[in-house]
């Protein structure tokens, strides 16, 4: 017997999100932390629209975006100078947009949630060291009483840059590190600059930038997140080699002073800075482990990849990883993952850690969008609706351009007794697979192969599927499956759906697998897909 079946260590966003994840799929789960009381300084200020789906389906959006403010863009400047602006305008097939807000509010957020689910972070208990074998995980735990043995059947690392859980792996950490240090801070100022536009600032000689300035907009009157370089009486030692150092550091501390001097030389307007909150000395490093896992024990977020906090990348895509392990892990615990399942963790996650500390790493010297003309393909980049599994061992189907990626959502869905029209995305079962089967004009016959069809895809999944039969006409259906009506034709537009079309979307709103034939013709498809999961 275990004492827990997932033991997560770290309950900053993305140890709170993998706990969330797995306790509503029904997982005995243990979350701890060594601090006594959460950190209240907002590391991370950016939730981009992918991780707002995320948190869509785990119930926790609208206390999200109560406590935000929306994100609209970004004025640059050089030498006083308006050079450019930046408008974050996502398309209308994307349902939710930037926003900013402290990473404390985000914790808070979803810590109630998860309390709500049952499970409370355990503060103050810190993983000292771990083991592993085929049968499970034995932990020793550091609490204010001494220390303690803690069993699991599997171990989730959530413990940041100077993870434990990565050390105790053995893994590389391969990177490097920038030479400047930053110093951040959170003020109000009395400025006019528009409401939910960050602000980047640089003072540049001879094309080569010298100083810099940049403000992100958070809740509040005309408050903001101000990073600036150092100046020379807070600089620290440039860290040992080898040593990772990210993060904040050291124990001088900016004050209102070191901030209103740097706005003195490079606010777009003259300005008078209020209310520090918080301030600290930052330094920023690059580096990716070998893999994200070994055995029964993961990392996921900053134990994983470091990286520049351009685009608000990092807690985005951390939280994304736990959202990506979760449902797998759920399915393992349960006995239902076929044997190679927890494999394609490390090989859908790490390719994404690798390209996004490569991208902000050219993103903090060159400006986010450099390398791209296209507008749009930036802006959905940033969102991370691009992300691409399409060379995972678990995604199988017709040469399709949906294989892989972000399952798009639909609007202007109806169903009986709904009157008014509905988002696709909100309609699925996030906790498990969804069959979206598309039948332009369905008759009776097709009905009743369909739901042959999706009692046998359900037996292959244990009871972890939820059809849907999308109908492209609002004709009256009478099926044993729910049935969502195309009327307006923006699902067969956004899919491409020919008549029979199955599309799987897994947990994590991920299109695995894409039968574009009738599915009477592609039911082995499925099932050789289905089984790659599925025990």
């Amino acid at each position: 017997m275990m004492d827990t079946e997932v033991l997560v260590v770290g309950a900053g966003p993305v140890g709170l999100s993998a706990a969330i994840e797995l306790t509503r799929r029904g997982v005995a789960c243990r979350i701890i932390d060594p601090l006594l009381h959460p950190p209240q300084y907002a590391k991370a200020v950016g939730i981009q629209p992918r991780t707002l789906e995320v948190f869509e389906s785990m119930g926790v959006v609208d206390k999200i975006l109560d406590a935000a403010v929306e994100m609209r863009g970004q004025l640059v400047y050089v030498n006083g100078t308006e050079v450019a602006r930046l408008d974050l305008r996502l398309p209308e097939d994307v349902p939710f947009r930037f926003i900013g807000l402290p990473q404390y509010a985000t914790e808070r957020v979803l810590a109630e949630h998860l309390a709500s689910l049952g499970v409370t972070v355990e503060r103050g208990t810190r993983l000292l060291s771990f083991s592993y074998d085929v049968n499970g995980v034995t932990a020793v735990l550091a609490t204010d009483s001494g220390d303690t043995t803690a069993t699991a059947g599997y171990l989730v690392g959530c413990d940041g840059a100077h993870s434990v859980v990565r050390k105790g792996l053995g893994l590389t950490f391969e990177g490097g590190a920038f030479t400047e240090q930053y110093m951040l801070g959170d003020v109000e100022v009395d400025w006019s600059m528009p409401r939910g536009y960050g602000i980047r600032s640089m003072h540049q000689t001879d094309g080569v930038t010298d100083d810099l300035l940049v403000c992100i907009p958070l809740p509040g009157h005309r408050r903001y997140r101000m990073s600036m370089l150092v100046p020379d009486d807070l600089a620290t030692d440039a860290p040992a080699p080898g040593t990772v150092a990210h993060g904040f550091e050291g124990e001088r501390k900016p004050t209102l002073a070191h901030i209103q001097a740097v706005l003195d030389r490079l606010s777009p307007q003259p300005v008078q800075a209020s209310n520090l909150r918080w301030s600290s000395v930052f330094r920023i490093s690059h580096r990716l482990v070998d893999s994200y896992g070994r055995g029964r024990v993961f990392v996921a977020g900053d134990a994983a990849h470091i990286h520049p906090p351009t685009g608000a990348q990092g807690m985005n895509t951390g939280i994304q990883d736990a959202h990506n392990l979760a449902w797998k892990l759920a399915l393992a615990v349960r006995g239902f993952a076929a044997d190679d399942l927890l494999e394609s963790y490390n090989a859908e996650r790490h390719p994404i850690g690798e390209e996004v500390v490569g991208r902000t790493v050219r993103s903090a010297r060159q400006g986010i969008g450099a390398d791209s003309s296209d507008p749009d393909f930036v802006m959905r980049r940033e969102a991370q609706l691009l992300l691409d599994y399409g060379d995972s061992p678990i995604i199988s189907g017709d040469d399709h351009r949906l294989l892989g990626r972000r399952a798009p959502d639909a609007t202007g869905l109806t169903r009986p007794a709904v009157s008014f029209g509905l988002r696709l995305l909100a309609l699925l079962d996030s906790r498990h697979h969804t069959l979206l089967c598309y039948l332009d004009a369905p008759s009776k016959a097709a009905i009743a192969a369909l739901e042959q069809f999706a009692a046998q895809a359900d037996s292959l999944s244990h009871g972890q599927l939820q059809p849907i039969l999308i109908a492209g006409s609002d004709t009256d259906v009478d099926s044993e499956i729910p049935v969502i009506i195309d009327a307006a034709g923006t699902f067969a537009q956004a899919y491409d759906a020919a008549d029979g079309a199955v599309y799987l979307i897994r947990p994590d709103g991920y299109v695995g697998h894409v039968s574009a034939a009738h599915f009477e013709q592609t039911a082995d498809g499925v099932a050789r897909y289905l089984k790659s999961i599925f025990r």
